[in-house]
């Protein structure tokens, strides 16, 4: 059982994760959102977080910001990048600052199964 953080600039991207996550399966207790690194990082305060699914291009803070921010504060929580980009190289950064995996979008409930399943 986990708590998981969606952190999207799009609702409606935020409303379509969680309803995949819903429908993989995956056991979640509590699913949380936020708009941006920001406005995610405040969610965090005081709860547990299990596993964070977070988009990389985002206003205010982006994703590489926030993984950089939620691993200063010495956080090892999952990170996994949820991105349209086919960028090689920014996913390599998001690795390097400590994200623990990416999915692409469009993906399938089974997809989310396959890559979160041993995370949370």
């Amino acid at each position: 059982m986990g708590n998981v953080l969606i952190v999207d600039d799009s609702s409606t991207m935020r409303k379509i994760i969680s309803r995949s996550l819903r429908q993989a399966g995956l056991a979640i207790d509590d699913i949380y959102e936020a708009g941006d690194g920001i406005e995610a990082l405040s969610t965090m305060e005081g709860k547990t977080i299990d596993l964070i699914l977070s988009d990389i291009n985002m206003p205010n803070m982006d994703g590489l910001e926030f993984i950089k921010c939620v691993r200063g504060k010495g956080v090892n929580t999952p990170i996994v990048m949820i991105t349209t980009e086919g960028g090689e190289d920014i996913l390599k950064e998001a690795i390097n600052n400590g994200a623990s995996d990416s999915i692409k979008k469009p993906f399938t409930p089974d997809q989310l199964n396959e890559k979160l399943g041993g995370l949370l």
